[in-house]
């Protein structure tokens, strides 16, 4: 069992920036593909970045290309989001995940994920 914990959330104008963070306490997070996704109310959870666990490839959804990036520290077993020129249309909860499946890519597919934060709210205001 892997515990995640978001945080880095809160509130923000738009052109500002957040980081966001995602610990595993206590689990080496080096062999897993990690992952940070989104969700408003009505809608599907939609990955907005994901890095791959061997080689640090990464995916960004086509919405946050160039503001977003994600990165990780395995020897401190935690994930990050930075997050520049936030538009109001990024406002959402925000949730890192962990793959365990030892891919060769970053994983993309809610499904694919085995363990979940619980979450941290992100509110850009226009």
């Amino acid at each position: 069992q892997v515990q995640l914990a978001e945080s880095g959330g809160g509130l923000v104008q738009a052109g500002g920036s957040l980081r966001l963070s995602c610990a595993a306490p206590g689990r080496t997070i080096s062999h897993y593909a990690m992952g940070w996704f989104r969700q408003t109310p009505g809608k599907e959870r939609e990955c907005v970045a994901a890095i791959a666990w061997g080689n640090s490839n990464t995916y960004y959804a086509n919405s946050v290309k160039g503001r977003f990036t994600i990165s990780r520290d395995n020897a401190k077993n935690m994930v990050f989001l930075q997050m520049n020129s936030l538009k109001p249309e990024d406002t959402a909860v925000y949730y890192c995940a962990a793959d365990s499946m030892l891919g060769t890519g970053p994983t993309i597919r809610a499904s694919e994920y085995d363990y979940w934060g619980q979450g941290t709210q992100v509110t850009v205001s226009s």
